[in-house]
């Protein structure tokens, strides 16, 4: 017997037909002998539909209040998925955040798990339920409801796994599992039957939606065994673990973009010491989280800095910005919200030159402008104009995997 974690995503169960499918997937696995706890995301658009509605009633609502709202809608799925089961004539039980002991931290909309508690689950689990879980959400030492984020059930469902002890964390998502590339931008991609957790992350931190970045950092830390499927056909997945098996050639695992973000440029900072520090511990505490970083050479005692965030941080970045403007005394601010970031990724990049002069040749060929280059030792991304974007990902994955 087998303790099994399974996540469903909020596409995997948007009707009742689609919950209905999903709860027979889950009860084979339980009918197989083993236990069962399962994690679910709101249906389909639901939380689009719940922001929607709070900004109709109050635009600049606290995000206390956005993470008591927000949560109903895993907490809904919880219960319409228990209710299949119930009438295919097996024991569940539904539980949210705080019933489970998902503990996190006090910020709201962006919350961190600091403990899984676990009793309730392991009691339940012991009585032979099958147990659902609200993902996304938590409780605050105040007793508050607080939520993880964007793609937070992928988070609770790998801290579940790893607080009970899980044999196996299965993410159920609509794709069959990891791809070279998004098979609706390149229907020429191929599915992966292993990657690495350093390549996953990487993929998943360059605008790869199949995982959240965090889940997966959460599983490399503590090896929990991750396999990304389909709860659509039935095919095996993607296993994600500490390392794949690869041919030697295959240095390049995937190529990713992320549309949804902007760049800001400072210009005209002093040239002196501490200003990367002094801008970069004023975004911290504002909680805005930075991604590609340039700063230029400094010309008549002055210097840019240039760096990008997620779109949905320009108006608080700019905001404080401007709040700060005296501070960091810079002559003024330039945002573009038309940039997107490509990125190839791949374990074996360290060990073969030339990759970076492949993936600039192509993108010239294509006369696609570079903004920004930011490199590590799996991956390598670039900063280019957002329309150039889905041809930057064809061009590079046929010049890569072709």
């Amino acid at each position: 017997m087998a303790l099994i974690v399974q996540k469903f995503g909020g596409s995997s169960v948007a009707d009742a037909e689609r919950i209905f499918r999903v709860a027979k997937i889950i009860t084979d696995t339980y009918q197989a002998g083993n236990q069962v706890c399962v994690v679910l995301s709101a249906q389909g658009d639901t939380t689009d539909d719940l922001i929607e509605k709070a900004q109709e009633i109050n635009p600049d609502a606290s995000r206390r209040e956005m993470d008591m709202l927000l949560a109903c809608g895993e907490q809904m799925s919880i219960a319409l998925m228990a209710m299949a089961i119930e009438k295919l004539g097996f024991p569940v039980v539904s539980l949210c955040g705080w019933q489970v002991g998902m503990n996190t931290d006090t910020n709201h909309s962006g919350a961190r798990i600091k403990k899984v508690e676990c009793d309730r689950v392991r009691d339940e689990l012991d009585q032979k339920r099958i147990v659902l879980v609200a993902g996304f959400q938590g409780v605050d030492r105040h007793g508050d409801v607080t939520t993880l984020g964007r793609g937070g059930s992928d988070t609770t469902a790998v801290a579940l796994a790893v607080a009970l002890g899980a044999d196996l964390c299965q993410i159920y998502t609509d794709v069959d599992g990891v791809y070279t590339c998004d098979p609706r931008v390149v229907p020429e991609a191929h599915k992966l039957d292993e990657i690495t957790y350093d390549e996953m992350l990487e993929l998943a931190s360059m605008g790869a939606q199949v995982l959240h970045n965090r889940s997966v950092e959460l599983a490399k830390s503590y090896n929990v065994r991750l396999e990304v499927l389909s709860s659509f056909t039935g095919n095996p997945g993607t296993i994600v673990k500490e390392a794949a098996k690869k041919v030697e050639k295959t240095y390049i695992t995937g190529i990713a973009q992320d549309k949804k973000i902007a760049r800001f440029a400072l210009v005209g900072l002093e040239d002196v010491p501490g200003v990367a520090y002094k801008l970069f511990s004023v975004l911290a505490k504002g909680k805005i989280n930075v991604d590609m970083i340039i700063q230029s050479l400094g010309r008549d005692e002055q210097k840019d800095i240039i760096f990008t965030v997620a779109d949905k941080d320009v108006m608080d970045c700019a905001k404080l910005l401007d709040a700060n403007k005296d501070t960091l005394n810079f002559d003024h601010m330039d945002i573009n919200t038309g940039v997107a970031k490509v990125s190839i990724v791949g374990a074996g990049m360290l060990e073969n030159v030339g990759i970076a002069a492949k993936m600039f040749e192509a993108l010239y060929q294509q006369h696609i402008n570079i903004h920004m280059i930011s490199t590590s030792e799996v991956k390598i991304s670039v900063l280019i104009d957002k329309d150039d974007s889905d041809r930057a990902v064809r061009v590079l994955h046929n010049q890569f995997f072709q």
